[in-house]
């Protein structure tokens, strides 16, 4: 059985101009990191030029399809029925980008096919964390 889901989704970047300009996104999730998820853009799609990727709590993600949460560097609300709304807060700029609502949710259904919401904590390897840190520590 696969242990990662990855899912392309078509992002709308909000900017100052009423145009929103459509980049593409990816949605990733590793149970080898249960509790969380991540979304890449790829290098043409950022100021910078290169390859952007930012890891998030799973269950912030899910949240944010019926209210809004966060209050750190990545925040997720719903805008209407069929947006979700994702604000991605860094030193050099805020990036605001919507995506598809049913995207987010066939990307979490996945999810919580291979690791179910409330069993993240059973597919933490503690001991190879543990060995991994004291080896680093010798």
């Amino acid at each position: 059985m696969s242990t990662v889901i990855e899912q392309a989704v078509e992002a709308r970047l909000v900017a100052a101009a009423p145009r929103m300009a459509s980049i593409p996104a990816t949605l990733r999730y590793d149970t080898h990191d249960p509790f969380a998820v991540r979304m890449s853009f790829p290098a043409a799609a950022t100021l910078e030029g290169v390859d952007v990727c930012w890891t998030f709590a799973r269950e912030l993600l899910t949240g944010g399809l019926t209210e809004s949460v966060g209050a750190g560097d990545v925040r997720v609300r719903p805008y209407g029925y069929d947006r979700t709304v994702l604000e991605f807060h860094a030193t050099e700029g805020t990036a605001v980008v919507h995506i598809r609502s049913d995207d987010v949710r066939q990307f979490l259904t996945g999810t919580t096919r291979l690791v179910p919401t409330g069993d993240e904590g059973r597919h933490v390897d503690v001991d190879g964390y543990l060995a991994e840190l004291l080896r680093d520590a010798c």
